[in-house]
C-alpha cells in the first residue's frame, strides 16, 4: 500500500522547540518534514527519509536552506475592540498615571463606549487589520478576548466577530470571556450586582451559545476584588468552561493564587508576584504569562520575577496583549526582542514562550506549539540563519518566507523523486 504524505518540506532547518531533543531549539537540521491531512506524518534529517518506491507525495516544497518553526501562538489579546486611546498615552506621557486615568472615566471604559457603539461589520473590518498584521508575522494561534461590552449584547457582538475573524487568514481563534474586565458605568459603586450580572446572566448565556473556550477576570485594586473573582471563576466552572486571570499587575491582591486554587490555564501580567504565589501556579501548572508590552507602554518598573519562575519551575510564555490602551501592539518579533531586553529572556527561551508554552496556555499544548509527530501542522518558514534572529531584529517587516496552517494539499500523488 502506497505510503502517501500531502506535503514534504525540504532542504529544511527544524527548529521543533520539542524540549525532548538535546539541542537548542530542539533543532534538527538538514531536516525535512512530511504532512498527511494537516499532521505532522514524518519528522527528522532528510537523508533519513524513507527512499521506496512506495512512498508517494502530493507536493514537495523547497525550503531552500530556511528555518521552520511551529507557527507563533499569541496568548494573550484584547484584539477586538473599536477607537483607540492615543490621547491617553499623551495624557500618560504628561503625568496621569493609568489608574488616575481610569477612576476618571478614560482607560477601559472609554473602549467599552466605542466597543458598544461599533457595528458587527466594523469591529471585524477594524480587527481584521490587526489580526492580518500577526498573520504576516508568523502567528497561526490567537487568543482573543471579549471584555469592552461589559453587556450581554456587546459581549457576544465581540465573541461572534472573533470567532469570525480566523476564517479570513485560516487562523486558530481561542475566545475568552472577559465580562469581570472593569465596572461599566451604569454599575458605577456596584460592583457586586454586576458581577451577579456576570455569573447569572453572561456566563450562562455565553457557555450555551458556545462563544467562549475560556473565561478570564481583572484581579486588582482598580478592578474586582478575589471574593468577586471567585464567583466568577465558580461560575465558569459549573458550565464547565477553563479560567486564567489577569493578576498582580499593579498590585499583589492574592489573585495568582486564587488562579492556582480553580487550577487555571495562566496567570496574566503577574509583576507583583510573591513567592507563594508562584509555588501555588506551581503546584497547579498554571502557566506565567509575561506581557513585557504592558510593561513597557505603562513605564513599569517592577519586572515580574523571572528567576522565581524558573526556581520552581512554572513555564513562562509570552504575547502581544494588544489592546487600545496599555499595549497597542501586533508585533511577535517586538515581543520577543523586549522579553530579552527588559525580562532577560534567552532567544530560545522567548521563542518557545511564543510557541510551545504559549499552546500550553490555552490548553493546546497536545495540538500545536512545537514540530512533533501527530500534531497539527501549524508552521512558519523563515529565510534566517538562525532562529535567535527573530528575537534580534525589530521594525524590519520580518516576515517569514511562508506560513501553513494544519496543511492540507489535495494535488495528485506524484512519486517521491526530487
Amino acid at each position: 500500500m502506497t505510503k502517501y504524505f500531502d506535503t514534504l518540506f525540504i532542504n529544511a532547518n527544524l527548529a521543533t522547540m520539542n524540549p525532548n531533543i538535546d539541542a537548542p531549539y530542539g533543532a534538527i537540521e538538514n531536516g525535512a518534514l512530511g504532512v498527511k491531512d494537516g499532521k505532522i506524518a514524518w519528522i527528522g534529517k532528510e537523508t533519513n527519509f524513507p527512499q521506496d518506491k512506495d512512498i508517494g507525495v502530493g507536493e514537495v516544497f523547497d525550503c531552500e536552506g530556511g528555518w521552520i518553526t511551529p507557527g507563533l501562538v499569541d496568548c494573550h489579546t484584547h484584539l477586538v475592540f473599536s477607537g483607540n486611546r492615543a490621547k491617553e498615552f499623551e495624557m500618560r506621557l504628561q503625568g496621569a498615571s493609568y489608574e488616575d486615568i481610569a477612576r476618571n472615566g478614560g482607560g477601559i471604559i472609554s473602549t467599552v463606549k466605542a466597543t458598544r457603539a461599533a457595528t458587527p461589520r466594523l469591529l471585524h473590518l477594524e480587527s481584521t487589520v490587526r489580526l492580518g498584521d500577526m498573520f504576516d508575522a508568523g502567528v497561526t494561534t490567537v487568543e482573543i478576548k471579549s471584555g469592552y461590552g461589559l453587556d450581554l449584547e456587546t459581549e457576544v457582538k465581540m465573541l461572534r466577530v472573533a470567532k469570525q475573524l480566523g476564517k479570513k487568514y485560516d487562523m486558530r481563534i481561542q475566545t475568552t470571556f472577559l465580562g469581570a474586565h472593569a465596572i461599566p458605568p451604569e454599575y458605577k459603586d456596584r460592583a457586586d450586582d454586576y458581577i451577579d450580572l456576570v455569573c447569572n446572566e453572561m456566563i450562562p448565556k455565553i457557555a450555551e451559545l458556545g462563544l467562549a473556550d475560556a473565561v478570564d477576570g481583572f484581579c486588582e485594586n482598580i478592578a474586582f476584588s478575589p471574593a468577586q473573582i471567585r464567583r466568577v471563576f465558580e461560575a465558569a466552572k459549573k458550565y464547565g468552561l477553563p479560567v486564567k486571570l489577569h493578576a498582580e499587575q499593579l498590585s499583589n491582591q492574592g489573585g495568582a493564587k486564587l488562579a492556582a486554587e480553580f487550577c487555571a490555564l495562566s496567570a496574566d501580567h503577574l509583576e507583583y508576584i510573591d513567592e507563594d504565589g508562584i509555588k501555588a501556579m506551581a503546584a497547579a501548572g498554571t502557566v506565567a504569562v509575561l506581557l513585557p508590552g504592558a510593561y513597557y507602554y505603562l513605564k513599569e518598573t517592577q519586572k515580574p520575577p523571572v528567576e522565581l519562575f524558573k526556581k520552581h519551575g512554572v513555564p513562562m510564555a509570552l504575547a502581544t496583549d494588544c489592546n487600545p490602551g496599555s499595549s497597542p501592539i501586533v508585533s511577535p518579533h517586538l515581543i520577543l526582542n523586549m522579553a530579552c531586553t527588559l525580562f532577560d529572556f534567552t532567544p530560545e527561551e522567548a521563542l518557545a514562550g511564543m510557541t510551545r508554552i504559549g499552546a500550553t496556555a490555552l490548553g493546546l499544548g497536545s495540538k500545536i506549539g512545537t514540530l512533533e509527530l501527530g500534531k497539527s501542522a501549524d508552521m512558519a518558514i523563515w529565510s534566517i540563519e538562525h532562529p535567535s534572529e527573530l528575537s534580534y531584529w525589530v521594525g524590519m517587516n520580518y516576515a517569514p518566507t511562508k506560513v501553513f496552517k494544519d496543511v492540507i494539499q489535495n494535488n495528485e500523488v506524484i512519486p517521491y523523486d526530487y
